[in-house]
C-alpha cells in the first residue's frame, strides 16, 4: 500500500501513483548493422490493356475481340480494318481526319464506323453506320456516359448499337 502524506505548502493530500512501467530497452545498433527487413512488396499489377499506346491497343487487342464478339453472333464475313481518313457522312465537313475502325459484313450491305477523333480512347468517340451501301447516318456519340473506357465496353458499345439497328438479332 501507499502512503498518504501531506504536502507542506498546500496542505492537500496528494493521489497515489501508479508505478510506471519498465521502460522498454531496445538494444543500440551497431555501426554496419542492416536495417530490419521489410515486408515484401506487393507484387505490381500489369499494365491494363487500356493504357497501351492507342494504336497498338487498336490493332492487337480491339480488333481481335470485336471480331471475336460479332463473330459470336453470327457475323462470319466480318472486315475490319483501322485507318485515319475524313468522316465518310455527307453535309459534315471536317478538313480534319480521324483515326476509325471500320466494319463490313453482309457482303458489304451493312458498314459500321466506330470514329476517335484523338488517338486516345478515353478521348471523345463517334459511331455511325450504313445498310446498303447508303449514305451513312448521322454522327453520333459513343459510350459518351462512361467515366472509364475498357476493351470490354468499347466491343460492348458496338454490340449493343449493332442490336439496336437489328443487324444481329432481330428483337
Amino acid at each position: 500500500m501507499t502512503e498518504e502524506t501531506q504536502t507542506p505548502n498546500t496542505g492537500e493530500t496528494p493521489t497515489p501513483t501508479p508505478e510506471a512501467p519498465a521502460a522498454k530497452k531496445t538494444p543500440a545498433k551497431a555501426t554496419g548493422d542492416a536495417p530490419p527487413a521489410k515486408a515484401p512488396a506487393k507484387k505490381e499489377k500489369a499494365p491494363a490493356l487500356e493504357d497501351k499506346p492507342f494504336g497498338e491497343f487498336i490493332q492487337q487487342d480491339y480488333l481481335p475481340a470485336l471480331k471475336g464478339a460479332l463473330a459470336k453472333r453470327g457475323v462470319e464475313d466480318l472486315e475490319l480494318t483501322f485507318t485515319k481518313e475524313k468522316f465518310p457522312i455527307q453535309g459534315f465537313s471536317s478538313a480534319e481526319e480521324s483515326w476509325q475502325v471500320i466494319g463490313k459484313f453482309k457482303q458489304g450491305q451493312r458498314q459500321f464506323h466506330v470514329y476517335f477523333p484523338k488517338e486516345d480512347i478515353q478521348a471523345q468517340r463517334g459511331f455511325s453506320c450504313a445498310e446498303n451501301k447508303t449514305k451513312m447516318s448521322t454522327l453520333e456519340p459513343f459510350l459518351i456516359d462512361e467515366r472509364k473506357i475498357t476493351l470490354d465496353l468499347l466491343v460492348f458499345g458496338v454490340i449493343q448499337r449493332l442490336n439496336g439497328q437489328k443487324w444481329l438479332s432481330l428483337n
